[in-house]
């Protein structure tokens, strides 16, 4: 038993260094030596189970990578805890449970009875870890034999360059690999709440100062969607007359020999212009109290953004096409009886007999 429990050990201690799941994991050039102590440390933390800080987070590095390649649902993550103490054992159990039942755990005696003392009975740490490692060698293979989708591999992309800008404006280091995102976050905030005291009093002041709660959220959700359809609409409208204006400069004789040209440089820019809004609730909460600050439009600060050559065309005298019914003057109709009336038409016609 004794041998088959080193086997088992050093299995992991290689599946884990392989799939690049070790915080301080040897590189290849790494000997025997390394590899050992690696291999005592991971028994070590094994035999511990969920009171060991190291075994909690390697665990999480497991399920984050899980959670990467698609293989859990959105929201699903396994927290290894800041500290060590009985509540966060208890959490970082009762998430495991979930965890477990999500992946269909074949395992009974870890998906089975009460989920604080799943894993003391002896070994049972070591199956954890080999069901995991085997869930996530099992993820990578499905998803090199089906490569991710077009649009989530761009908005993937988008959101690794979004939190790469954060990271560096913050002066804070690239994540290491599997890091998971809530506990990212936490870095980010923590990050965050030091430099708040260094900044001017009043600098940064959020627009939304008062807190929500869920039915609040999903009013402003609901607000959020009619907006969203509402603005859609009216761009669809100045996109459409956007397209007969251009349309209209096609007519004439001089356009029949820039008309190329012409399309070359409107269809780039009217390719970006897009009928769909991507204002979120993240700009709400992103909003700062400067926003709300009126600018007038023909401020210094406006005109550097509106000012083109165009603004300094005047238009040359135009032929008056009306259009003002206040400068016109209403025919006032004369009122009269209905048998002078037909008298007048009856003579009249008399005399033209």
């Amino acid at each position: 038993m004794a041998g088959s429990a080193e086997e088992e050990v050093a299995w992991l201690t290689r599946a884990v260094q392989a799939l690049g799941c070790a915080a301080d994991s040897p590189g290849k050039g790494a000997g025997p030596e390394a590899e050992a102590e690696a291999g005592a440390r991971l028994a070590e933390a094994a035999a511990r189970g969920a009171s060991c800080a190291h075994f909690r987070a390697l665990c999480a590095r497991l399920a984050a990578q899980l959670g990467a390649l698609g293989a859990l649902k959105e929201g699903a993550a396994l927290s290894a805890g800041d500290a060590d103490g009985p509540e966060t054992e208890d959490c970082f159990l009762l998430e495991l449970s979930d965890l477990l039942r999500e992946l269909h755990c074949p395992d009974r005696a870890l998906t089975t009875g009460n989920p604080t003392a799943r894993l003391r009975d002896p070994g049972s740490s070591l199956r954890l870890l080999r069901f995991l490692l085997s869930e996530l060698q099992a993820a990578r293979l499905l998803s090199l034999r089906s490569p991710a989708a077009p649009c989530h591999a761009e908005a993937q992309e988008e959101a690794q360059g979004e939190l790469a800008l954060t990271l560096q404006a913050l002066g804070m280091p690239q994540p290491k690999p599997g890091t998971s995102a809530s506990q990212l976050l936490r870095d980010v905030h923590a990050k965050i709440s030091d430099l708040l005291p260094s900044l001017p009093p009043g600098h940064l002041e959020p627009l939304l100062t008062q807190p929500l709660d869920a039915p609040r959220w999903e009013a402003l959700s609901n607000l959020s969607s009619c907006l969203q359809d509402q603005y859609c609409y009216r761009r669809r409208l100045m996109l459409t007359r956007l397209d007969l204006t251009a349309s209209a400069f096609h007519w004439t004789e001089r356009a029949q020999t820039q008309g190329t040209a012409m399309t070359n440089v409107l269809n780039p820019l009217r390719q970006g212009l897009a009928p769909e809004s991507d204002i979120s609730l993240a700009h709400v909460l992103a909003s700062r109290a400067d926003l709300s600050r009126l600018v007038p439009a023909t401020g210094r600060a406006a005109r550097l953004v509106t000012c083109c050559p165009i603004n300094k065309v005047l238009m040359g005298p135009v032929p008056d096409r009306g259009g003002r019914p206040n400068e016109l003057e209403a025919p006032m109709p004369t009122w009269q009886s209905r048998r002078e009336a037909g008298h007048q038409r009856w003579a009249r016609k008399k005399k033209r007999r």
